[in-house]
């Protein structure tokens, strides 16, 4: 590694060993970085350097701000950080919002004066919040002043935090009210490309959350390979998504366009109404959401005008075929599914436009590798099931974090999915590698249930996995989240079972459905799937881990 900037080096030393790390391949020309690099010259000082200051940068609900506008907070709020709160090189600070354009500019600053960030989303409580500030022994946190009280509570949970300061309150010590007595200029903190930016923890589906560390190279990486050779985008874009930025999914709103000099538009909430009316309002051409948000916009589409759109990107889950040819006949546009994950910081499997086959992720952006393979880690050939590996330009380093094996192994990152890829080098996506349900000897994929569901007019949502079962070791249950119209009961269910023997083969069928108002989600909007295994076991009186 690169001689690092950092005069707190608790971030570096807590790295995995060397060993344990995942190669790296830099094989594309854009990938090889200058040993020096801090990412905000590259997002946000050339462009004031190039004469594209004017340009509009980012959109929020109450306010525009151009680069130059932008470039000009940041350097505030990074001369606050260093000249008022202290802020040494390598300092971790965790922040606390919800998207909006002093979210971002906190962001930013926070990495420009040489620290890490810790984003964190909005709904966590304090218990929450209370296991990154020790974990990642963090001293300061930025906060938006209307989510102060899970923050306070948070305070003796996590002894190392020293202060926080609040923004958006007008009073006389918020970020605001410090940045605007600093200058306007700053000098980006002479960072190596491989010092440690951001720790990004997971949602904590299957345990403790874990922290990956990503390097100031990485948040240009993820722009170099995914964003510029899938995405294709142009200065001219409007970018629009529905993920917190604190999830990684959600960096494509504001890194994406700020690489190329475009437009990003952050929405504090952005349910599938809101993000709908913000993609008419504000004129949006790409955006970002997940496939259950996809299939909600399309009950509204002849309420908003969404014929700006001209890329829409589906990730966070697999996208089923019923959404996407739903979408497609609706708006005439192809969903780009990808499969990403926040070790990984954002996604490695998809496929351009003219690329796309309905029902495959894709295959690895360039700048990756992947392949499937057996339990020992041995490739296995087209058309056979396995575990997926991958590995490229970045990879999983966990934060003192024993698991990190768990993921890495032989040079390859093991992101927990199982694949299949055709003769074609297509990936095509059967389930989390805990979401395979075995029944009766039978392999049975539990999203390609879920995707068969999603074709009945009666389903909005639904959600596949294994219950006990005393004959059958397991079977398949469906969580079903009824259509507006449909009336939940015995008729619908057995509708539902016929059906899917329609859809897929007989013996996949979900041979037990429950019918739910809502199914449980993480912040991130994920399903948990491990809460209704839960919910599974304890109706079949059995006791499952988590």
């Amino acid at each position: 590694m690169t001689e690092t900037a950092h005069l707190d080096t608790f971030a570096r030393d807590n790295l995995p060993p060397r060993e344990h790390w995942p190669d790296l391949i830099f094989a594309l020309p854009e990938l090889r970085y200058p040993a020096r690099l801090n990412c905000v010259s590259q997002f946000l000082d050339r462009w004031i350097a190039e004469g594209h200051g004017h340009a509009l940068c980012l959109v929020g609900e109450h306010e525009s701000l151009t680069y130059r506008q932008f470039f000009e907070r940041v350097n505030r709020i990074a001369n606050v950080l260093v000249n008022r709160l202290g802020l040494r090189p390598g300092n971790r600070v965790l922040l606390r919002s919800g998207n909006t354009p002093a979210l971002v500019a906190a962001y930013l600053a926070v990495i420009k004066a040489g620290g890490i960030v810790v984003a964190t989303m909005p709904m966590l409580r304090a218990r929450e919040l209370a296991y990154p500030l020790n974990k990642a022994r963090i001293a300061l946190a930025l906060c938006d002043h209307r989510l102060a009280d899970e923050m306070e509570r948070a305070r003796p949970l996590a002894p190392g935090l020293e202060r926080v300061v609040y923004w958006g309150s007008g009073a006389a010590d918020s970020l605001e009210a410090l940045a605007a007595r600093e200058s306007p200029a700053f000098t980006a903190v002479d960072t190596a490309a491989d010092d440690i930016c951001l720790i990004a923890f997971t949602s904590g589906t299957t345990g403790e959350p874990k922290g990956a560390m990503h390097f100031h190279r990485d948040m240009l990486a993820i722009c170099d390979t995914y964003a510029r050779h899938v995405v294709r985008a142009v200065p001219e874009d409007r970018f629009i998504g529905s993920a917190p930025l604190a999830f990684t999914f959600g960096l494509a709103i504001v890194l994406f366009p700020m690489r190329i000099g475009a437009t990003g538009i952050v929405l504090e909430l952005a349910g599938p109404d809101a993000l709908a009316a913000a993609i008419a309002r504000e004129r949006a051409t790409i955006c970002f959401t997940a496939p259950t948000a996809y299939r909600a916009i399309l009950r509204r589409i002849g309420q908003c005008d969404l014929s700006s759109l001209r890329r829409c990107i589906s990730a966070g889950e697999a996208l089923p075929r019923p959404t996407f040819e739903a979408w497609e006949a609706a708006t005439g546009l192809k969903l780009l599914d990808g499969i990403g994950g926040t070790e990984m910081l954002h996604i490695y499997l998809s496929a351009s436009e003219d690329q796309v086959r309905p029902g495959a992720t894709g295959r690895p952006v360039p700048g990756f590798e992947a392949r499937v393979v057996d339990d020992e880690g041995r490739e296995l050939p087209p058309g056979t099931v396995g575990r997926l590996a991958v590995r490229g330009p970045i990879g999983c380093r966990y934060l003192a974090d024993a698991r990190q094996t768990a993921y890495v192994a032989d040079g390859w990152n093991y992101p927990g999915d199982s694949y299949l890829m055709d003769e074609d080098g297509y990936f095509w996506y059967q389930a989390r590698t805990d979401d395979m349900i075995v029944s009766s000897g039978y392999n049975i994929a539990g999203p390609e249930v879920e995707a068969a569901l999603l074709g009945h007019p009666g389903v909005a949502e639904c959600a596949v996995v294994g219950a006990p079962d005393p004959e059958r070791g397991t079977i398949v249950k469906a969580y079903v989240v009824p259509a507006p119209a449909a009336l939940p009961g015995p008729d619908l269910a057995q509708a539902l079972q016929d059906f899917v023997k329609t859809e897929i083969a007989p013996y996949k069928y979900p041979r037990a459905i429950e019918f739910v108002e809502a199914l449980p989600k993480t912040a991130s909007g994920k399903v948990q799937r491990f809460a209704l295994r839960r919910l599974a076991a304890a109706a079949a009186a059995v006791t499952v881990p988590a």
